[in-house]
């Protein structure tokens, strides 16, 4: 069936899982654009744990600039956190003909899965960014998975090029309609 229809792949994580690198590698292999969630953040939001007050603005922000892409028929990447279900749900209604508990929605999500001393100890290594190691715990405890959502989730704790390999394996058995010419 074809479809100009765009999609959406929203790689999703605690802060450290390799959002932006895995996400900006799976846009290049997709030709896709990719989208840093973090670059969407006003400076008030930066190293403070977020309310949802502070987040439901920039998830907004982010869900009409996935909305555009997708109107316009584009294949997009989106490296954001999203880490509960009502976070996701406002990304899903970027696609304009999502229906709620359907099955089918041009959003999609995948979990990148690593351990919290693996993530602890990358964030330790990236004193550049904004998101200060000691905020880790409370992203963790906000992360929730639904498994009626149907993410897909993948182990980030290995190479990059590991963990994309395992992310094109996925769209490819899980979402074919997303991801037709992959190859393996």
């Amino acid at each position: 069936m074809a479809s100009n229809k765009g999609i959406a792949i929203v790689i999703m994580g605690v802060s450290g899982a390799g959002k932006s690198t895995i996400g900006a590698m799976l846009a290049q292999v997709m030709n896709a654009r990719f989208l840093d969630a973090d670059d969407y953040h006003p400076q008030s939001n930066k190293g403070i744990p977020l309310t949802d007050e502070d987040r439901f603005p920039w998830l907004e922000t982010l869900r009409d600039a996935l909305r555009v892409s997708l109107v316009n028929g584009e294949t997009v990447v989106l490296g954001c956190s999203a880490l509960q279900k009502h976070y996701r749900q406002i990304l899903r209604c970027a696609d304009p003909n999502y229906v709620p508990a359907a099955a089918s929605c041009a959003v999609s999500f995948v979990l990148l899965s690593v351990d919290a001393e693996v993530l602890a100890a990358r964030l330790e290594k990236r004193a550049a960014h904004f998101m200060p190691a000691k905020l880790l715990q409370s992203q963790l405890d906000l992360l929730q998975i639904d498994e009626s959502e149907g993410i897909l989730k993948v182990d980030a704790s290995l190479h990059p090029h590991q963990t994309l390999k395992a992310i094109q394996a996925l769209i490819s058995s899980s979402l074919p309609h997303l991801y037709p010419n992959h190859q393996s």
